[in-house]
């Protein structure tokens, strides 16, 4: 006859949530950074997106095009307000800087993701246009960006 109850005891029960404990400590940092690379990557994959965008339109379309150019939905249907667009020309040579103007990104995974992406400021005047998602302004600031902030600058030049 067996006297030992039908169960589990509390010691063992003990051991298999200490294990999943354990197992949940173990694994909840790499989650997080994946999260955060993930969302590095898509601000990355954007901020390269407009940039092509904004240098195809003027190829193509040329002074006339970047003229006509209304917002920043004009270069991307699914672009947010968190993104910005400055630039200018002088003699067919485009200056333009896309910034992510939000500090809710992990800025260093974003400069592994986009090699050219750096921090910081940039100096502009008021030849510069700024684009967003609700219009194009004449810049009245003397610069743009910020030690928290993403920028990727790029120029070219239309013959």
């Amino acid at each position: 006859m067996n006297n030992r109850k039908r169960g589990f005891s509390l010691v063992e029960l003990l051991i298999v949530l200490a294990v999943i404990a354990a197992l949940i400590a173990t694994i909840t940092p790499v989650a997080l950074n994946a999260i955060q690379k993930a969302k590095a990557t898509q601000v990355a994959q954007n901020l390269k997106t407009l940039a092509s965008a904004f240098e195809n339109k003027a190829y193509v379309e040329g002074a006339t095009g970047i003229s006509g150019l209304n917002n920043l939905k004009d270069l991307a249907r699914d672009v947010n307000d968190k993104y910005e667009l400055y630039y200018t020309a002088t003699g067919g040579v485009y200056t333009a800087v896309v910034l992510y103007n939000e500090a809710d990104v992990n800025t260093e995974k974003v400069i592994e993701a986009l090699a050219n992406a750096t921090t910081g400021t940039t100096a502009v005047t008021t030849s510069w246009k700024k684009a967003t998602t609700s219009g194009v302004a004449s810049v009245s600031d003397t610069s743009i960006g910020a030690a928290n902030k993403v920028k990727y600058e790029f120029s070219f030049r239309i013959y």
